[in-house]
């Protein structure tokens, strides 16, 4: 069965482009070392809670939106190879040097899980 890696982050809204820019850059190399699947999603109907929601979870200040974000691996073995050779610090890959690719966000308020699909339904 495969295995979700999921993110919420808050991008400042000026940051877009270079979001999607650093994201092209950087899930080309989850792409190489395995992954199925690497979508990230710009908000575009994220409503207010009242006790929670997806801006509060990551701190959101009004000049920035939120990014959901996931990357599907076809097992937990294919992406934990890949985050040990991505965390290396022998590691070369110009896409993992934050001085050519930095990250156009708070990394910080990053929230960031694996998980195992316990219902995965198709058409």
């Amino acid at each position: 069965m495969s295995y979700i890696d999921g993110f919420v982050i808050a991008v400042p809204k000026a940051n877009r482009d270079k979001f999607i820019d650093h994201a092209k850059t950087a899930d080309s190399l989850f792409v190489e070392m395995g992954a199925i699947r690497v979508v990230e999603c710009w908000a575009e109907d994220v409503p207010e809670g009242k006790v929670t929601d997806f801006r509060m979870a990551v701190k959101a200040e009004a000049d920035e939106d939120v990014v959901f974000s996931w990357i599907e691996w076809p097992d937990k073995d294919t992406r934990d190879k890949c985050y040990a050779v991505m965390m290396d610090p022998d590691n070369k890959d110009p896409r993992m040097d934050q001085e050519k690719n930095p990250m156009p966000f708070d990394g910080k308020r990053m929230i960031w899980g694996g998980f195992t699909p316990v219902v995965d339904l198709k058409n």
